[in-house]
């Protein structure tokens, strides 16, 4: 099954991926390393996900938000990289921010909606390092960004 199958079978849908809010580049590659800039809780080009977890945001709603941060990282990679999202052969990392007020301490279960998702996606070769770092704040007031590295095949 190809993780275009997958997706289909999650009944996930890509989106146009959103465009920079600064000045950098959504997605570099360099030789096989593939590195996708952070990318929002956005859905229509709109972040959907605003706010700090302990403050107004559930973990529930976290763990949304990283999701389509996922999402919108698969995005980018699917219409950036000449062989989509099958020329990828490894998940190598994923670095999750999470907004969060200083008592909030689960900073980890919110990027596991990110992680299983990518397991979800691409089976064994998702299985990924991770780093989950909290924030006092994030682009636009997101409550969630995600980046990643992949290896291409």
């Amino acid at each position: 099954m190809t993780v275009l199958d997958r997706l289909i079978e999650l009944g996930i849908t890509l989106p146009q991926p959103m465009p920079p809010v600064a000045t950098y580049v959504p997605v570099t590659v360099v030789g096989n390393l593939v590195t996708v800039s952070g990318q929002l809780p956005a859905i229509d080009g709109k972040v959907a996900v605003t706010g700090k977890l302990g403050q107004g945001i559930t973990l529930e709603e976290g763990q949304h938000a990283a999701r389509l941060c996922l999402i919108n990282v698969l995005a980018q990679l699917e219409t950036t990289l000449p062989g989509g999202l099958a020329s990828i052969t490894k998940v190598v990392r994923l670095g999750g921010f999470i907004a969060a007020t200083p008592e909030f301490s689960q900073h980890a279960v919110v990027m596991n909606g990110a992680s299983d998702l990518t397991v979800a996606v691409f089976g064994e070769i998702g299985r990924h390092a991770r780093s989950t770092i909290g924030v006092a704040s994030l682009p636009l007031d997101a409550a969630v960004e995600v980046e990643g590295t992949f290896w291409l095949g």
